[in-house]
């Protein structure tokens, strides 16, 4: 398939961190919108999009654009492109979409008008026509419809690119593995320095922290993408085309990436998940109070995701561990650049320390932000990865 627009979809707020990873992948930016940077390319280029992004949730590859003013001339319209190149008669075919327009009232109504205009289409041509349904693992298409103004896409991620493939044993309310990785790229962190995870959870953190020190692409690890059920997929020329991306740029870490946690269980799971991921190896994993990790010797950051206190009465019940928190900070990590991620600011003052940044994100619905605090040893230094 010829050059064409491709957007690659992240969540809100994540738009820098993607902006900048397509740049240093060699990719030009065309244009940002609040959930997604555009850019261009060939279909190989979706391809390695989707084997290399860390922060971008799916890569959208367009192949039509056209103008309706109702659902009747979506499916004539859609009806006259040439599925049957693009969709086996025998393959299955999902649609997604993000509807907007008065001609309409129902998303789910304009979704049915396209899966019929494709398979109707493909049946007149070939005398059979593909399944359909909600299953995200085969060929996804994705409308886009504003107003009358109507932008077709191939979904060649398929399912999103946050599901890495390693995290099979989540703990409580993990993020995003997309999301961990932009939280990373927001830190002053230099993947040079110590890594510090304390109550890690499922890992995330620490299993993404390790991932980009190690150069490995994150798609490595999932074996199933949208563009390889498109008619023109040709596996042989996939693999070697994947065999010409370098699988890491070191095999060792000459730093520590430590994640601990109070709870065994979350650790084990971590344990597991890091093992899928093939960075067991690289992680120095603690069971025990964060309170009484010993760190390693600065620099590095300190990166800590607690619970916001989203249910009634849980607030109250976090007061102590946030004092803790500015307080383990205070006693133990001069030198470093803590983070809190958190999705409660008042929680948030409890630390008891001035923020330098205070960077924001979503996760899902929760309006969070990334908060950065210098933790200085002796007098003020500056940062060991220079300011932002």
């Amino acid at each position: 398939m010829p050059d064409q627009p491709i957007l690659v979809t992240c969540p809100k707020r994540s738009t820098p961190y993607l902006e900048a990873e397509l740049e240093t992948l060699g990719f030009p930016i065309k244009d940002t919108v609040e959930t997604g940077v555009f850019t261009e390319g060939s279909m190989e280029d979706c391809w390695r999009l989707n084997l290399q992004s860390r922060t971008g949730l799916r890569v959208l590859y367009q192949f039509a654009e056209f103008r309706a003013s109702d659902a009747e001339t979506l499916y004539q319209k859609a009806g006259k492109l040439p599925w049957h190149k693009w969709i086996a008669n025998d393959g299955y075919v999902c649609i997604i979409s993000s509807v907007l327009t008065e001609c309409i009232d129902n998303t789910q109504f304009a979704r049915m008008k396209l899966k019929d205009a494709v398979v109707d289409q493909i049946r007149d041509k070939t005398g059979q026509r593909p399944d359909s349904g909600p299953d995200q693992n085969a060929t996804v298409v994705f409308l886009f419809w504003r107003d009358d103004r109507v932008m077709l896409y191939f979904d060649t991620s398929g399912r999103p690119l946050s599901n890495r493939g390693y995290r099979v044993h989540p703990w409580k309310a993990p993020v995003r593995e997309t999301l961990a990785a932009s939280m990373i790229a927001a830190t002053r962190w230099d993947k040079e320095s110590h890594f510090i995870n304390p109550m890690c959870g499922s890992g995330t953190l620490a299993i993404e922290a390790a991932l980009m020190a190690l150069g490995r692409p994150p798609g490595f690890l999932r074996e199933n993408f949208g563009f390889m059920h498109l008619s023109s997929f040709d596996a042989e020329k996939y693999k070697e085309f994947r065999s010409s991306i370098p699988k890491a740029t070191r095999k060792q870490l000459p730093f520590t990436i430590q994640a601990s946690d109070i709870n065994s269980e979350a650790i084990d799971a971590a344990k597991h998940n890091a093992k899928l991921a093939g960075v067991e190896h690289l992680i120095d994993f603690q069971v025990g109070d964060f309170r009484d990790l010993n760190l390693p010797e600065e620099p590095g950051v300190i990166v800590m995701n607690p619970e916001y206190g989203e249910r009634l009465g849980e607030e109250k019940k976090l007061e102590g561990l946030y004092r803790q928190i500015g307080d383990f900070f205070k006693q133990k990590a001069a030198g470093y650049w803590a983070y809190v991620f958190t999705g409660n600011m008042k929680l948030s003052k409890r630390i008891g320390l001035r923020a330098s940044r205070r960077i924001e994100f979503y996760n899902g619905p929760i309006d969070c932000r990334l908060l950065e605090y210098e933790l200085y040893s002796g007098t003020k230094r500056t940062s060991f990865r220079g300011d932002r």
